[in-house]
């Protein structure tokens, strides 16, 4: 059945009425990577996400597939071994939204890594990741450093080295391994909510009583394994199972902030000491420049994590003490998002020191939670949770032997980047599209994928109705949303399948009425819907620069 708004209520129906071997509470990137991997393998899966897919701590990361190079400071080599490695098989199994990217790592007087250590770091960190001989890192005098980076602050870099990471769009990629799990015969619902569990006779967890957010009916959900994947919610979860003892999280915030480029045009993604001894990341990506992180214990509503102005006022303190030329201030942040992330409690460290390692938890009930790791070992967390399951399950019936770890996700079917690179030609020199800017084009394919040429034929069809390229290209794409990618609403839209609300908000503040316009068609709303959502809409958009 079509991943799409309109087959909505047969889905519900079908989640009402079968009887599934897995639900999976929590549609971020660790529940869809479970709903994967369980379809794969036979299993008969359901997955519900209370508001959006990847609306919490998966839409709000750094956006960066990378190994964690600070972690070789608290001796996790594990650690890095697994998600370093696991960089290049995210990137293999959807080339077109994980990008690699050259990293600058400035060495300054009195920071926490010196020339010998860096060099030995990077070191490390390539032979635990596996990276392949033309990422190896690469060691920079102060000038050559200079030279890649002339922003640098001159009175603080003694030297540099360069290496590798990848840059993501963590809420694209969690919505492409959603499209698969569905491809493969599992049910993924966005905006149905868990109310309570369901028990059997021996107060085995058999299910969840649930509710759907847009039509407000409740019914239950039957299944013979339930997994917990909720994120910053794992414990509420845990909570209403009555099996909230023992290891528990420690949620923690962090921050992000966006400028436009010509206010800070760094060459390099570059990742640097801030001076209470952590480290954020600077990253250029499509006409924009975007810094963070911070790090702090959060213990406040956890639906709506918000950057503040200290927060705020902290990162552009960062910047400009590393690249002090560029004289940022709040007024020149034009967006902005805060996330939370789900780390396991240790007494006695620093947020910043809480292991990102993660962990599996099962109750006397039998929910099986998941909960701390990262974006990059999403799939090996998949893979421990649905091996686990399946084994349970395994005198029931035998499920198919077979790995995540080649399979090619929605729209990134790409046997090399060379394949990548020739149909990102072949689509942006068409002539045949020369109506449609070649830019809006190439943007598509690195979004999309092969899901591109989809979108393209929505085009052709709309292309009577709107002379402006512009509008002809969001109506493609928000038609391509709702017939296949499960949007509901325009912040779907432009957070989580699209991003525009970070990386392109001046052509989102000039398409904002259009936009709004366009949803309301393709819903039917009422005049009393379409003045709501507008006004839900337009709030939520200003409320990206909004500090208190």
């Amino acid at each position: 059945m079509a991943f799409s708004l309109s087959s909505r209520p047969a889905l519900l129906s079908d989640l009402r009425a079968r009887h599934f071997d897995i639900l999976v509470i929590g549609g971020g990137i660790t529940g869809c990577g479970i709903a994967l991997d369980a379809a794969l393998r036979g299993m008969k899966v359901a997955l519900v996400e209370k508001a959006d897919f990847a609306s919490g701590t998966s839409s709000r990361s750094t956006k960066l597939i990378h190994g964690g190079l600070r972690y070789l400071k608290q001796f996790e080599l594990k650690l890095v071994h697994d998600v370093g490695s696991e960089r290049a098989v995210v990137y293999r199994n959807a080339r077109h939204v994980v990008i690699p990217e050259k990293m600058l790592l400035p060495i300054i007087k009195n920071g926490s890594l010196g020339r010998g250590s860096t060099s030995m770091a990077l070191r490390v960190y390539d032979f635990l990741a596996g990276v392949k001989k033309e990422e190896l890192r690469k060691m920079l005098s102060r000038e050559e450093t200079l030279r890649e980076e002339p922003l640098l602050n001159t009175d603080k870099v003694i030297a540099g080295g360069l290496y590798y990471e990848y840059r993501t769009d963590d809420s694209r990629l969690v919505i492409e391994l959603a499209k698969s799990a569905v491809s493969n015969g599992a049910i993924c619902l966005n905006y149905v909510a868990v109310t309570g569990p369901l028990y059997d006779e021996q107060k085995l967890i058999c299910g969840a009583k649930v509710t759907d957010q847009l039509t407000g009916q409740s019914f239950d959900i039957k299944a013979t394994k339930v997994v917990n994947a909720a994120g910053p919610f794992v414990d509420l979860v845990r909570k209403s199972d009555e099996s909230l003892y023992g290891k528990r999280l420690q949620l923690t915030k962090g921050v992000h902030i966006v400028f436009p480029y010509d206010k800070l045009p760094l060459h390099h993604a570059a990742y640097f000491d801030v001076k209470d001894g952590r480290m954020i990341f600077a990253i250029p990506r499509n006409g924009v420049t975007y810094v963070g992180t911070t790090d702090t214990v959060y213990n406040q509503n956890i639906d709506s994590p918000h950057p503040t102005k200290e927060d705020v006022q902290y990162l552009i303190d960062a910047v400009n003490a590393m690249f002090p030329t560029v004289g940022l201030k709040i007024s020149d942040v034009v967006s902005s998002w805060a996330g939370l992330r789900p780390l396991i409690y240790e007494d006695g460290k620093s947020p910043s020191e809480l292991s990102r390692k993660d962990e599996v938890i099962i109750s006397p009930s039998g929910l099986i939670s998941i909960a701390g790791g990262k974006l990059t070992g999403y799939r090996l967390m998949a893979e421990k949770i649905a091996e686990l399951v399946s084994k349970e399950l395994l005198a029931k019936v035998r499920f198919k032997n077979t790995s995540t770890k080649e399979y090619q996700l929605s729209g990134g079917e790409f046997a090399s980047d060379e394949e990548l690179k020739a149909f990102a030609k072949k689509i942006t020199t068409d002539s045949y599209y020369e109506w449609l800017p070649a830019d809006i084009r190439e943007r598509w394919v690195y979004r999309y994928g092969r899901n591109t040429e989809t979108i393209l034929r929505n085009a052709e069809e709309l292309k009577a109705t709107y002379a402006d390229a512009e509008q002809l290209a969001l109506a493609a794409e928000i038609t391509y949303s709702y017939y296949n990618e499960m949007v509901t609403s325009e912040l779907d839209f432009v957070i989580r399948r699209t991003g525009m609300i970070y990386f392109d908000k001046a052509r989102l503040d000039k398409q904002l009425e259009f936009i709004s316009s366009y949803f309301s068609h393709v819903l039917s709303r009422t005049p009393e819907q379409k003045e709501k959502a507008w006004k839900e809409f337009s709030t939520a958009v200003a409320e990206v620069t909004d500090f208190k």
